[in-house]
């Protein structure tokens, strides 16, 4: 019997000295909440769009212009079988466009129900995350014609970056009308 108890004597001395010298678990901290979205330029400002609105962004494609549409509507273009209708975002919301090249813009491209839409920005600065508690309720500097699509923003090294609604875009009767009175 003594011969059974010596390995289980050593077992739990090797157990007793493990949790003597062990090192503590190390400090737990708060897990900050991150919102995440696309972060583009318009007009020299910067706004991010959610995640789930924008479906790709694109290199502006070869498109055809159409005839009697709004200025706007730069024309359409047919990406993978399907013919993208491409809104210069900048021109709709009549701001000036950055001084940014024509090779730096891109194409969101935004789906909602029955409405697919490329909208031309002047550049896309991919993924951006941001604290949840850094939410700004009413940002400052976001011209009139914007700001019915800007819902607040997130600030992050001094500087805002606007959410702007794609899908209150997509919804909006001026957006959808593309046709020159």
């Amino acid at each position: 019997m003594s011969a059974q108890a010596a390995p289980f004597a050593v077992l739990t001395d090797i157990a007793r000295r493990s949790r003597s010298l062990a090192a503590g678990l190390p400090e737990q901290q708060q897990a900050v909440e991150l919102w995440n979205g696309i972060g583009f330029v318009l007009a020299g400002e910067r706004y991010v769009a959610p995640m789930g609105e924008v479906v790709e962004i694109l290199h502006v494609p070869r498109y055809t212009h159409i005839p009697g549409v709004r200025s706007f509507m730069l024309g359409a273009a047919n990406v993978r079988g399907r013919l993208l209708p491409l809104i210069d975002l900048a021109g709709f919301f009549d701001v000036p466009r950055s001084s940014r090249s024509h090779r730096e813009r891109r194409v969101l491209v935004v789906e909602q129900g029955d409405v697919f839409s490329g909208l031309v920005v002047d550049s896309v600065s991919g993924m951006q995350y941001f604290a949840v508690d850094s939410h700004v309720a009413s940002p400052q500097g976001v011209p009139a014609s914007v700001q019915p699509f800007v819902n607040g923003g997130y600030e992050r090294n001094e500087e805002i970056w606007k959410v702007f609604s794609a899908a209150d875009l997509l919804g909006d009767e001026r957006f959808l009308d593309v046709a020159q009175w």
